[in-house]
């Protein structure tokens, strides 16, 4: 009973953090367009979408991996270097996701300066954390 229930909630955590991860993907290529934008019709319509991805999508999302991944900590133990790297690069995609929440709260008191190349790069912060932690899930080189 207990492996059957502990598929489950693997399985809610691997969606949580999908959905987690096309957001933070997704929400920078969007500050990258609205950071070019120049018409106020086309700016405000990214505001939208910026502020439903983030508050519908990203938010819950995050809190449910955080939340089941304890979970799953709480059945197969704290041990091995491991999972101390994967977390320490979940807590880089927290903070990241915070500094993404600070830009959207510019973009939308239209006060964002960063240009349209700064949200290209940034943009690539969310795959090396993403490769570091597969690794470590999949692999556990230690």
């Amino acid at each position: 009973m207990l492996a059957e229930w502990y598929l489950w909630i693997k399985a809610v955590h691997v969606m949580a953090v999908i959905s987690w991860m096309a957001g933070l993907f997704y929400l920078p290529r969007l500050f990258v367009y609205h950071a070019d934008a120049r018409e106020p019709a086309l700016r405000e319509t990214f505001k939208v979408m910026e502020r439903r991805l983030y508050r519908a999508i990203m938010w819950p999302a995050m809190v449910v991996s955080w939340a089941v991944g304890l979970l799953l900590i709480g059945v197969i133990g704290f041990g091995g270097i491991w999972l101390h790297v994967k977390l320490t690069m979940v807590g880089l995609l927290t903070l990241y996701h915070f500094l993404l929440g600070r830009h959207l709260t510019r973009f939308a008191g239209d006060g964002e300066t960063r240009s349209s190349r700064y949200f290209r790069i940034i943009n690539e912060v969310p795959t090396l954390l993403m490769v570091v932690i597969v690794i470590m899930v999949i692999v556990k080189p230690f």
